[in-house]
């Protein structure tokens, strides 16, 4: 984070703008729209702003007395050596101060601003890309509506009276989403407040202060956060415990709801931070406190990933819960990798099994993996990784079939390394790949260089 993100309440408080042409008439704008007293200096200045109610027009060159009494200060002229003087004199005397269009210069940054009031939001690149944080406004312009100012101040509104109905938080939380995420916010959103207070009531009138806990079973992904859907994302802006294992990258876990516990029970090969029958007993422990519990999965929840056997323990318990479907790492991996697993020309099937070695030997159905025209994805394979391809060639499969691991896929880290099967055995002990990886078997491996799109970026 290069910013601490606030809101200033600058209601009746004096500002100090130094610049009367365009700029700073436009910086002035938006003070007094939040309610300031503006004061404002420069040889001259526009008479439109000059005439405006709240602002103190002096016609004079700066002068570090025209500081006196201001809470935060604006350099809107045109000459750099004049704003460098301001930004140095405030900052000394602790006062806030932006620079127009010098991020350099700035003790803080002016966003643009989506207004839907009580409902305020915010973009900054820091300066660095007025333009996109602009798009930016503009794409969230067409996603919340005006009317949903109306929303806000209905919240406003009914807030002390929820408080005082609904005594525990995290209740009250929940109870605030649920009618601000159905009908009620349909009513008020639509204009009738009158039905909108009638329904908001009635749920007050429901509540019997009894908490209810959910557990949602969502899938991450193969690891970029662009491939989580939207319902995960929902639900993970909604949970209150976040319990994640070690397949769910970084930038996923932290579009969670940034308050959220988050409980790591990360999964390696022959190292569990948490076993997964204790992980079952955690579930419903949260959820019987009455929160709302994420368990976040890499890929998909019911692909090699115990999710069934969660949702067993549940049901069980009489726990409710959701499944949110993820885009698997078989699909989205390959897809990445440009690695079709089906190709007219070179498979018609595609068979997805996990590659945990059991006493030293891999459990799989070998005749049936060296089927011709089939692709293999094999998961979690890379510590079995000789024995896979002597034993796929073992059973038949021919020692010159293309064979590819995938490193990461879908992030920045993501590495492909190809061969065959006689030959990955030994380029992996000299490349090293570092898990989580997945490996691919199959003629359409030869396709990867030339239906590659996908080109990271190391961090």
């Amino acid at each position: 984070m290069d910013y601490l993100p606030a809101f200033h309440n600058v209601k009746g408080k004096l500002c100090l703008v130094v610049g009367g042409g365009e700029v700073g008439t436009r910086k002035a704008g938006v003070l007094l729209e939040a309610g300031a007293l503006v004061r404002v200096v420069a040889p001259e200045i526009e008479k439109e702003l000059a005439e405006r109610r709240g602002v103190t027009p002096i016609v004079a060159r700066f002068e570090p007395g025209h500081f006196e009494g201001a809470m935060l200060v604006v350099a809107a002229t045109n000459d750099r050596e004049v704003n460098k003087t301001i930004s140095a004199l405030a900052q000394a005397q602790n006062l806030p101060v932006n620079v127009v269009d010098d991020p350099e210069l700035c003790s803080f940054i002016m966003p643009a601003f989506l207004d839907r009031s009580p409902l305020m939001i915010a973009f900054s690149s820091g300066g660095g890309s007025p333009v996109l944080t602009r798009m930016m406004r503009g794409k969230l312009e067409t996603i919340i509506p005006q009317n949903y100012a109306r929303l806000g101040a209905f919240a406003v509104r009914f807030r002390e009276l929820v408080k005082q109905r609904v005594t525990n938080p995290p209740k009250r939380r929940i109870f605030w989403e649920n009618a601000l995420d159905g009908l009620v916010a349909e009513k008020v959103l639509a204009g009738d407040e009158v039905a909108g207070e009638k329904l908001l009531k009635q749920m007050l009138d429901e509540e019997d202060n009894v908490l209810h806990g959910e557990v949602y079973l969502v899938g991450a992904g193969p690891g970029d956060p662009d491939l989580l859907t939207f319902r995960a994302l929902r639900l993970m802006q909604k949970a209150d415990v976040v319990v994640y294992d070690n397949l769910v990258s970084k930038p996923i876990v932290d579009m969670t709801r940034r308050d959220a516990q988050r409980i790591f029970v990360g999964k390696e090969r022959a190292n569990h931070t948490m076993r997964q029958e204790d992980i079952n007993v955690l579930l419903v422990r949260l959820a019987k406190e009455g929160k709302r519990v994420v368990r976040l999965k890499g890929g998909d929840p019911f692909m090699f990933g115990r999710g069934g056997e969660e949702i067993e323990t549940l049901t069980a318990e009489g726990i409710p819960f959701q499944v949110v479907p993820g885009i698997t790492a078989a699909l989205g991996v390959a897809a990445y990798a440009g690695i079709p697993l089906t190709h007219r020309d070179y498979a018609q099937s595609c068979m997805f099994v996990t590659g945990h070695l059991k006493d030293g030997t891999m459990d799989l159905d070998w005749d049936a993996l060296v089927r011709p025209n089939q692709t293999v994805v094999v998961y979690m394979g890379l510590h079995g990784l000789v024995t896979l391809c002597t034993q796929l060639i073992a059973h038949g499969m021919p020692e010159t079939t293309p064979i590819a691991i995938v490193q990461q896929g879908t992030t920045p880290n993501q590495r492909v390394i190809t061969g065959t099967l006689s030959t990955l055995p030994g380029i992996a002990e000299r490349e090293k790949p570092q898990a989580p990886t997945l490996i691919i078997v199959g003629g359409v491996v030869t396709l990867h260089e030339k239906l590659t799109w996908f080109h990271p970026q190391n961090p």
